[in-house]
């Protein structure tokens, strides 16, 4: 081989590798000088603050630059769940709903915190707590130089700077910034104020956010109630919230409570007899469902949780205060909403649980409704109902048949405006006509239809298209009980549209009319442009039974802070005077006709046991059927109806008046026991005979019949039968000479 020709071949340089010894010296050397840096800064700090350079409490000017977290600002700002309380029939208080969104969270003292779970803390996850200034320089230096800041070392404060900010990364500028953060926190705050800060904003799975709910979701316990193991297997959760779940995965918790109670022992926070007896607990978790024991192939749905779902009445409650807050604060919708579902609120609602109970219990299960199928192609009847006292309180709701599927679902009642059918003519025809003096309970009207602009007929007809006659005249109750539609056509035409129509918009408080509604076929028969809900209905009817007063319906006492002790909402609970006591009174026992008249409409679906008052509802074509009625004791109001498609009731199937048979249903549950409560007439009314031939107060030779008077607008004496005729208005007329006013 000839060696000139051969190429030489070049030598691979080996690479240097920096001595270990070398890389822990200069990482301590670096580690030193950031301490330097850090405590330089602190102390020039400190120096301008104590010579009034520089202001504490200003966050641009805490520690080299970096925000100054306040904890007292963080407490009153955090998300924080919002807890309903209800009361039972003793008057107890008893939780009914938590809000919470993504967080479920309560923030809790530190000194209704066990001991055992704040010595497991701190034991498991920063041994030098109570005693380093924010920062374990021992531990960081070791994790530095093991992981380069990849792993661990962070103390308590640390670690509740990062739940604070949200800020995870791994890098060196987050980390010294979360160092300077930690030592300027420790330098304005108590190490009980650090851990009880750390205790609530830990996160331990399935949406638990601190302490409190991890207790009460793991263990349905206080915090203050937790046995050692107990607080070891919650201590344990927060390194790494789902490995670490006791009951998706029981194993990976079990080893590291049992590391936290090695540690509690091992820093004198437990004895030996008390490390054995935890260990050896047979832990029950809520529900004693441990789905982390179970076999591998019975556990694949181990992360399911059933939902249950809130009631309509809690929707309810909810929506209310997100309408009182932007009406009282003016939030937006937004910022009402994380109002109440992220402040930490203590809402006292004003259901009757009972109550409530009793109406989910027949709409969940259709009671009183046939059998049928429920599909989008062909969806089942539906119905909705509100009940109230006579103070506006609302008790009770029930917002749809058949099970709820969802928080927040339409609530017909109370969300849902309908066509009303006749429901409409007491508030819009018969209450009017009497505070204004323009009707008594015996005036009589023709049982006919007005001529109106373009008809060539009397309009309208009665129910199956029964025109009356002009010479068939009827008084009040006679027109009411079967809820003839031609008299209040005429009462309407007689106090103009324009009155009844500021009737229900001014004392009545209708939400739902628009202008279109001052016609007669809307204020006559109900034919209105959205109609109105069960909720507005029935407010307005109580009026009839609590001497005309309205109160505007209310569903909670009042709203506190977490703490509960500032009250930040309480609804308006005053009433409105808005027709007379004596124009109430009269109503009430017109209404009462409905049910005792024989031709009443009411008279089937009347509370068993109870004094009575009603007035049924029915739509063109039968698209709609309403009741409302009362007893001394509630007011209820209830629809049936198709959801979205116009479409007839079929009586031959769901009975003449399905709305009718659920309000008795509920009605007389509820009323199960209670004794007959009836109504007191106040002193504005009297009772008299009256004639039946003329509506005068009858004299002697008159065939007369009782009737409710306001004692200020008595009809005149008649002086004889046979003066005026059958069916006139002989002798003494009394000319009430009202003039419409401007409501």
């Amino acid at each position: 081989m000839n060696k000139e020709n051969v190429t030489p071949k070049k030598r691979k340089r080996k690479k240097k590798h920096m001595s270990r010894g070398l890389t822990v010296f200069l990482t301590v050397f670096l580690m030193i000088f950031m301490i330097g840096v850090i405590t330089a800064g602190t102390i020039v700090l400190d120096v301008f603050v104590d010579v009034g350079l520089i202001s504490v409490g200003d966050p641009a000017n805490d520690v080299a630059g970096v925000d100054y977290i306040d904890l007292n600002n963080y407490i009153a700002n955090q998300s924080q769940t919002t807890i309903i309380y209800g009361y039972d029939s003793d008057g107890n208080e008893v939780e009914i709903a938590r809000l919470h969104g993504a967080e479920n969270r309560e923030w809790v003292d530190l000194e209704d915190v066990c001991q055992d779970l704040q010595d497991a803390v701190v034991a498991l996850e920063d041994k030098r707590f109570p005693n380093h200034q924010g920062v374990d320089w021992i531990r960081t230096i070791g994790v530095m130089v093991e992981y380069n800041f990849s792993q661990g070392g962070s103390t308590i404060t640390q670690q509740l700077i990062k739940n604070l900010t949200g800020e995870n990364s791994v890098t060196f500028v987050r980390k010294y910034k979360e160092i300077k953060n930690a030592l300027a926190l420790e330098q304005h705050f108590s190490k009980a104020d650090i851990l009880e800060a750390y205790l609530n904003t830990i996160y331990l799975d399935m949406g638990c956010y601190g302490i409190k709910t991890g207790a009460e979701y793991y263990f349905d316990k206080e915090v203050d109630e937790l046995t050692l193991m107990e607080c070891a297997i919650l201590a344990s959760i927060t390194n790494a919230p789902r490995k670490y779940n006791p009951i998706v995965n029981y194993d990976n918790n079990r080893v590291r409570a049992t590391r936290c109670l090695d540690e509690m022992l091992a820093q004198g926070y437990i004895t030996q007899d008390e490390y054995d007896a935890a260990l050896a607990e047979d832990v029950k978790f809520y529900g004693d469902i441990q789905t982390g024991r179970q076999d591998d192939e019975k556990s694949e749905d181990k992360e399911t949780v059933e939902t249950e779902y809130n009631s309509y009445y809690v929707d309810f409650v909810i929506d209310s205060l997100i309408d009182d807050l932007k009406t009282q604060y003016g939030y937006t919708e937004s910022e009402a909403f994380r109002k109440v579902y992220y402040g930490g609120l203590k809402v006292y609602a004003a259901l009757d649980m009972d109550i409530q109970d009793e109406i989910e219990e027949v709409y969940e299960n259709r009671i009183t409704f046939p059998k049928e199928k429920d599909t989008p192609e062909d969806p089942a009847i539906q119905s909705s109902m509100v009940i109230l006292d006579y103070e506006g309180r609302v008790v009770a709701t029930a917002g749809r048949l058949g099970e709820k599927t969802g928080d927040r679902t339409l609530n017909i009642g109370t969300s849902s405006p309908r066509q009303p059918g006749s429901c409409i003519k007491p508030l819009s025809a018969y209450a009017p006509s009497i505070e204004l003096n323009f009707c008594t309970w015996s005036s009589l009207i023709a049982n006919y239809g007005i001529n109106l602009p373009g008809m060539d007929k009397a309009w309208p007809t009665n129910y199956g298209g029964a025109t009356g006659s002009p010479d068939d005249l009827r008084n009040l109750p006679q027109a009411i009980a079967p809820s003839l539609n031609t008299i209040p056509a005429r009462i309407i035409q007689m106090i103009t549209p324009t009155a009844s129509y500021r009737f229900l918009r001014d004392r009545f408080h209708i939400s739902t009319l628009v202008e279109g509604d001052a016609d007669y076929a809307p204020l006559a028969i109900g034919a209105m442009n959205y109609g109105l809900t069960c909720l507005d209905m029935a407010a307005a009817y109580t009026t009839f039974g609590n001497g005309g007063v309205y109160y505007e319906p209310w569903c909670y006492y009042k709203v506190t802070n977490a703490a509960g002790t500032e009250v930040i909402l309480e609804p308006n609970r005053e009433g409105e005077q808005v027709i007379s006591s004596g124009t109430a009174d009269v109503m009430l026992q017109l209404l009462k006709c409905v049910i005792t008249y024989p031709n009443g409409t009411g008279g089937p679906y009347a509370v068993s046991g109870q004094t009575n008052w009603a007035k049924s509802g029915t739509t063109s074509d039968n698209h709609d059927k309403w009741f409302c009625g009362g007893t001394g004791y509630y007011v209820g109001c209830a629809w049936v109806g198709f959801e979205k498609e116009q479409k007839a009731i079929n009586t031959s199937f769901y009975g003449q008046n399905p709305a009718g048979k659920v309000y008795k249903e509920v009605m007389n549950r509820i009323h199960k026991g209670l004794e007959n409560k009836g109504f007191e007439m106040g002193d504005e009314v009297v009772r008299r005979t009256y004639c039946t031939a003329t509506g005068l107060l009858a004299s002697s030779g008159c065939s007369g019949a009782t009737g409710w008077y306001k004692v200020d607008h008595l009809p005149g004496v008649c002086k004889g039968c046979s003066a005026g005729g059958s069916g006139s208005q002989g002798g003494e007329v009394v000319d009430p000479g009202y003039e419409i006013p401007e409501f």
